[in-house]
């Protein structure tokens, strides 16, 4: 017999969240091991003692966490989905018939809250971590990714001189269409007079003119170039009146945009995120080595965390990062850039005596050390004397036309380099750079396409630091969650790839002695 079903709303009714969302649901998992009671205790001191009651700052974690666990960068589209989600509902602690906080209660109470609670809540997710045993803390790694930042190129306007900044930009704007198309693009200029001002010095400005010029002959005049009258925009004579603090960068094969630089330590045993922090994407990555590492040394150290190695890319690559990290304690792996040489070719190095010999035997001493004004760094200055290079049969090659006595300059870290060097180069430093490439990149793949982290949807280098420690916080929540799921499997096959990882380690020298004895007992009980 055909049935026809017949819908009809009863008038009364007994319903509960909790019978309706199975016990293997994940936010009901997550809901068991998430404890943010201490957030009452953080942020009272940004609420006052009168007046209607705002959100629950537990409640706008979760609410906030829930996005970049599915992926959702916009509150309003986040409040709507949330409100059609029976386990989300139970996840909150909201009923059927309550209503769900505004939108814009979302964007207010993340400008409310500093940095410093968003920071405390990925420590406190991080500890999870580490008391399940997912952190060993012998080996970081550290790279660097852009995230598009909220605001157009479109948008972009000219920095001017201090002096008449009014005059100037309408001066400017006068003779140029393209500024006069993207004037009051932005609602408002939220730059600082600072950010409206060009800092550049004459050459740096003859640069970009010429720059301008090969930009248009290979851009604009290309066949099928459909960007016809493009200008090429520096950092230097632009700045985003939406965005200040974004800055344009570009990455090889890719198009150029307003970013943010998103720095991020990985620990090597499980992948969990240890530290991830935003910066202007102008910016190189060695310049950011040195707070990474003091900020990722003391977080672990206060947890009862060992580092003992650090792992990361060429663009980190610097003597002084270097001389920092055997300071610090850290065996550094980190390959050097490709314009690093040891002196000239052909030229031996005396350590003890600190002078170069030529190929024909002749001494090149040390003169002095001064600061290199291109690249800011420390360097040694060796030179002879016109008077020894004289009659050297191999002057007009190694001197040129013009000079008449040797000279060179080499890093003042020298020893740091060539001791950092043998390690990348060693059986144990290709392991390392294996041990890279497999952990970290994939992490960033995570963080970007399925974590929300594909774009900033704030504005301001410090409400995008808050948005990568809650993609950070949600990567960690999944990780901690899978670990606990996967414990309760011992099978012999898992026991086996357990032991096989742990001699690996200690074979290539990365835990010690009483770190192996410590992690087979482990596993043994």
């Amino acid at each position: 017999m055909q049935g026809n079903k017949v819908y009809q709303e009863k008038l009364f009714t007994s319903f509960q969240l909790s019978d309706r969302v199975p016990e293997n649901n994940f936010y009901r998992r997550l809901l068991g091991i998430l404890n943010l009671h201490f957030l009452y205790d953080l942020t009272s001191v940004y609420y006052g003692s009168s007046g209607q009651k705002s959100i629950d700052p537990i409640v706008f974690f979760k609410l906030c966490l829930v996005g970049y666990l599915e992926n959702i960068i916009s509150d309003r589209q986040l409040i709507r989905h949330c409100s059609m989600r029976l386990d989300i509902l139970f996840f909150l602690g909201y009923d059927l018939e309550e209503e769900l906080p505004w939108h814009s209660t979302i964007s207010r109470t993340r400008q409310l809250f500093p940095e410093s609670v968003f920071e405390e809540v990925f420590t406190h997710i991080l500890e999870l971590c580490i008391a399940k045993g997912m952190v060993s803390g012998h080996t970081q790694i550290i790279d660097s990714a852009p995230v598009k930042a909220n605001a157009s190129m479109d948008s972009l306007e000219l920095k001017v001189p201090v002096q008449d900044l009014e005059f100037y930009l309408a001066e400017v704007r006068h003779i140029s269409n393209r500024d006069k198309e993207t004037f009051r693009k932005a609602k408002y200029d939220k730059a600082s007079l600072i950010q409206k001002t060009i800092t550049a010095n004459k050459k740096e400005l003859n640069n970009i003119v010429s720059r301008n010029k090969k930009w248009s002959q290979e851009q604009n005049y290309r066949p099928g170039a459909g960007n016809k009258g493009s200008r090429y925009t520096s950092n230097k004579t632009h700045y985003s009146p939406t965005d200040p603090d974004a800055r344009i960068s570009v990455k090889p094969g890719k198009a150029r945009k307003l970013n943010y630089t998103s720095q991020l330590t990985v620990d090597s045993s499980h992948h969990v995120i240890t530290d991830i922090k935003a910066y202007h994407g102008c910016g190189k990555d060695n310049q950011h080595l040195q707070d990474i590492v003091i900020r990722v040394k003391q977080r672990l150290w206060k947890k009862g965390v060992f580092w003992k190695n650090c792992l990361a890319d060429t663009g980190y690559s610097s003597g002084e990062n270097y001389a920092f990290l055997e300071i610090q304690g850290l065996q550094s792996f980190i390959p050097p850039h490709g314009t690093y040489k040891g002196g000239p070719e052909g030229f031996v190095y005396n350590k003890k005596a600190d002078h170069y010999l030529c190929p024909q035997g002749k001494i090149i001493p040390f003169k002095k050390v001064f600061l290199d004004y291109r690249t800011k760094t420390k360097k040694k200055e060796y030179r002879s004397s016109s008077k020894q290079c004289k009659e050297c049969p191999l002057a007009s090659v190694c001197l040129g036309k013009t000079a008449k006595e040797k000279k060179f300059s080499v890093t003042y870290y020298r020893e740091e380099y060539e001791r950092n060097n043998a390690r990348v180069n060693s059986k144990r430093g290709v392991y390392m750079k294996k041990k890279r490439q497999s952990t970290v990149e994939p992490v960033f793949g995570t963080l970007t396409q399925f974590l929300g982290l594909r774009k900033i949807n704030t504005i301001g280098l410090s409400q995008a630091n808050k948005v990568m420690h809650m993609s950070a916080i949600a990567y960690n929540l999944k990780k901690c969650l899978k670990f606990i799921s996967k414990k309760t499997k011992s099978d012999r096959k898992t026991i086996r790839e357990t032991f096989l990882l742990v001699f690996q380690e200690f074979y290539f020298h990365i835990i010690s002695y009483e770190q192996l004895n410590f992690k087979l007992e482990k596993c043994i009980s």
